[in-house]
């Protein structure tokens, strides 16, 4: 029963290596045995990786320790190692963003699509709790996704609707014994703490059941929701450049959640990273562009002119970027032309713009080009193909417009 449930998730036939993410615990150690199962069936290549953040000094044996179970099954292991911890800031949130760095990294090194996550319906439900205490909307309590794409790599989670107990009664009868991370009882965590109201919660109804399905409800919405900024989109907004234009009278018609989205996944779509603003942040940028003015926000410029809002890059945030020609610059931009010694891909900013006198004919915003690439050699300006200065250069777009009208839907 429960590898059907995991197999269910998996390509029937998969052409390339898949991953699987182990770190010892008894949900993902149960992962691993039920995918190995799969595995054998189907002729997958199956591969395991932990990652050792370097926080425990047990942390180091444990990831052995999978190695161990892994090499008993006949699979490879392979220890991904995290030194980025300084201290300061908030160490789940960092050693979560490192996993997942390191992972994509090593999936794109072996050639793998796929990597296979451990989290549970009790995992579902924790995490809604936790989000809830944060005020979060119906994107923040709604169910994780079973599937989700970062930087060309799926991350796959199938076992959401199983529970940790049943996993743990399967690994009993198989006699493996899993790693127990003492953290996982320190109440000094907002995870330990929802684990432990969940208890009290239980007899009121409020079970890791009920809330899975609460989570599923809002995921509805959700998706509800995202089709209506996809209609609003596709009819009112225009890509320019890599520039997202929205006119300003379609804006004022849209109800304050669908002009939430859309900002929220423009804000994303052009400055590449990888979570949206806090609510905070898109709360004060809805309220200025109510009153008619733009604001910074999240390493992007967001502008008010000529009856349009623009959401352009942020040229002082990328001051200290550099590519080589030919490159990818910013994630968005490749600029290709004739042969350099020493040239580099920067940011056009104000003392490029100087030397591009034609810049207006371009039709393009002063935000728009200071935020643009320009090649340089030294602090010499070669060329800037945006601005009007192209000396034998072009700016390709690595993206298509398509492609951010595609991510209303799948983000």
């Amino acid at each position: 029963m429960l590898r059907e449930v995991v197999a269910g998730y998996l390509t029937a036939t998969p052409s390339a290596p898949i991953g699987v993410a182990v770190s010892g615990g008894s949900d993902s150690l149960a992962l691993m045995i039920l995918m190995r199962d799969w595995a054998q069936e189907v002729g997958a290549d199956l591969r395991v990786v932990t990652v050792d953040h370097g926080l425990r000094a047990e942390a180091a044996e444990e990831a052995q320790y999978v190695g161990r179970i892994a090499a008993d099954l006949g699979l490879s292991h392979d220890i991904l190692r995290w030194q980025g911890w300084d201290g300061t800031g908030n160490l789940q949130d960092r050693a979560r963003r490192a996993r997942y760095s390191l992972m994509t990294d090593w999936a794109k090194e072996n050639g793998i699509e796929v990597i296979a996550l451990g989290h549970t319906a009790d995992d579902q439900a924790e995490t809604f709790l936790m989000r809830l205490s944060r005020e979060a909307g119906a994107d923040g309590l709604a169910a994780m996704q079973a599937k989700r794409l970062q930087r060309g790599i799926t991350f796959l989670r199938p076992m959401l609707s199983l529970h940790r107990a049943e996993l743990q009664a399967f690994l009993t009868r198989r006699d493996l014994t899993w790693v127990s991370d003492p953290s996982n009882d320190d109440p000094r965590y907002d995870r330990v703490r929802a684990r432990q109201a969940l208890q009290v919660l239980e007899p009121l109804g409020v079970t890791v059941a009920s809330l899975n399905q609460v989570s599923r409800n809002l995921a509805d919405i959700r998706e509800t929701l995202a089709w209506y900024t996809f209609v609003e989109a596709r009819q009112h907004v225009r890509v320019d450049h890599g520039d997202i234009v929205i006119p300003l009278a379609a804006y004022r018609t849209f109800r304050p959640e669908i002009s939430r989205r859309l900002l929220q996944q423009a804000l994303i779509w052009v400055s590449g990273a990888e979570y949206p603003p806090r609510r905070k942040g898109m709360t004060l940028l809805q309220l200025s562009l109510s009153a008619g003015t733009g604001m910074p926000l999240a390493g992007c410029r967001v502008t008010v002119a000529r009856g349009d809002i623009r959401i352009t890059r942020e040229a002082a945030a990328l001051k200290d970027l550099t590519a080589a020609p030919g490159e990818p610059w910013d994630g968005r931009w490749r600029l290709i032309g004739p042969a350099v010694p020493g040239a580099e891909v920067r940011v056009t900013g104000e003392t490029g713009l100087k030397t591009c006198p034609d810049w207006r004919e371009t039709g393009l915003p002063r935000t728009t080009l200071l935020a643009a690439p320009a090649v340089w050699q030294g602090d010499e300006l070669v060329a800037a193909p945006l601005a009007g200065r192209a000396e034998g250069w072009r700016a390709e777009l690595l993206r298509s417009d398509e492609q951010f009208f595609a991510t209303l839907l799948t983000h």
